[in-house]
């Protein structure tokens, strides 16, 4: 008796949120949001069909690739030096790539163990590390480190210091192992993501490098691309950081007694790249990466030449022409009543990804039920046309971690996918 009079309540509380549904519907109601892969992303599922791929895939555009490496290389022109951000494009053939398009050597790491697989792949690299590594990193690195395979860490490689008490612990290593080291110092140019701000620890760190024949002065780094999020004026804000960076370059020359212009300068990274097309700056090189396959948060005015050139593939599970979500009888119809793009339910291969739906348009997660990554719930308009087995395509908001998380990178070219590329391995 309970039973059926609780059926019969949630049937009328069901039915009074339809009705009121449908009243405010010509006000609030969403619009039909959905449609079919365009004529680009179907090309691109008959490629990873005829290539028997089945799983969750990782996609690089090589033409898109390419482009957008012109666009930057058009960009920065002869004013710098490109050094290719590497935990952006995280891949020896991927790097090898941009290499030769962009015409560089230069790179830089972030990861000790990738670090390592750049230099025995690509001995002709030169190297700055982007981050502050712990010594016992180092020490890995020197612990796995053959010189006969081409790689000069003494003239190559530059290792980023940010404190007095870190550089006292690489000179350690570097006394220990009799090995001469370049250091980099990283510099705090008003953004307070570390470095350094003290006029004294410069002038500390400065007169250990110069006293110590092991240790060499290879440059500065100016990390600024926070600037691109700042509210206000981006350029006043660019202004401001690189006159800290000059103050302090000019601190430096006058400890050191020498010009050092010639030194690695390092500024910038994909959001602010472009920042410098004009005017008089203190750096000589540029840094950038993500740019060149642009994930969604790259989608930025200052980026606006630069195309998505990837995409992660994952193939259909089950396909429901209903509205199903688990566990509330009704819900799903109910909810599909108020929003056309509920009315279908989709289950990808993996899920939780840092990505968005991309193709087809107009895919979303069920607020309810949450995320999953083992096989997670898309729902979708009567306007897609999403079958078991079909592909789905997904736009990575970064690459650095993502592009990871799937094995080897499908590369797409002329319709087909030509290539495999390997990722680091951690």
């Amino acid at each position: 008796m309970g039973g059926s009079i609780n059926r019969n309540r949630r049937k009328l509380l069901l039915g009074g949120l339809a009705a009121a549904t449908v009243g405010a519907a010509g006000v609030l109601r969403p619009s039909d949001q959905g449609a079919n892969h365009s004529d680009y992303f179907s090309g691109l599922s008959d490629a990873l069909h005829t290539a028997g791929l089945s799983q969750p895939t990782l996609v690089i555009d090589k033409a898109l690739l390419n482009d957008n490496i012109r666009s930057l290389s058009r960009h920065i022109g002869d004013s710098f030096d490109y050094r290719i951000v590497g935990k952006s494009l995280p891949s020896i053939p991927l790097l090898k790539t941009v290499m030769e398009g962009a015409g560089t050597r230069r790179l830089m790491m972030f990861h000790q163990p990738f670090l390592s697989q750049v230099v025995e792949a690509l001995p002709q690299s030169d190297i700055l590390m982007g981050k502050p590594m712990p010594v016992a990193a180092a020490a890995t690195f020197y612990d796995n480190y053959d010189p006969a395979k081409g790689f000069d860490s003494s003239r190559q490689l530059q290792w980023l210091i940010d404190t007095p008490a870190r550089l006292q612990q690489y000179q350690t290593l570097a006394q220990r192992l009799k090995t001469r080291m370049n250091i980099n110092i990283e510099l705090d140019v008003g953004l307070h993501r570390g470095g350094v701000s003290d006029d004294a620890d410069l002038v500390a760190l400065l007169k250990r490098i110069e006293s110590d024949p092991l240790l060499q002065l290879s440059g500065f780094m100016g990390y600024e691309p926070h600037v691109a999020k700042l509210p206000g004026n981006k350029l006043a804000a660019r202004d401001k950081a690189m006159a800290i960076s000059a103050a302090q370059l000019d601190l430096a020359e006058r400890v050191t007694g020498r010009d050092l212009s010639d030194l690695t300068l390092n500024a910038a990274g994909s959001p602010t790249y472009r920042y410098y097309a004009e005017g008089d700056f203190p750096h000589n090189e540029l840094s950038a990466g993500s740019c060149l396959v642009k994930p969604l948060d790259f989608d930025l005015p200052t980026l606006a030449e630069h195309r998505p050139a990837c995409f992660i593939a994952t193939p259909v599970l089950k396909s429901s022409a209903k509205p199903q979500v688990p566990g509330v009888p009704g819900l799903g119809k109910l909810m599909a009543l108020w929003n056309p793009n509920r009315a279908q339910s989709f289950y990808s291969y993996g899920g939780y990804w840092k990505a968005r739906p991309e193709s087809p348009v107009g895919l979303s997660n069920n607020p309810l039920i949450g995320h999953s990554t083992n096989q997670e719930l898309y729902q979708g308009s009567q306007s897609i046309n999403l079958q078991a087995d079909d592909w789905m395509f997904l736009r990575p908001t970064q690459s650095e971690f993502v592009f990871l998380q799937f094995g080897d990178i499908a590369v797409y070219e002329d319709g087909k996918i030509v290539e495999r590329w390997p990722v680091f391995h951690a």
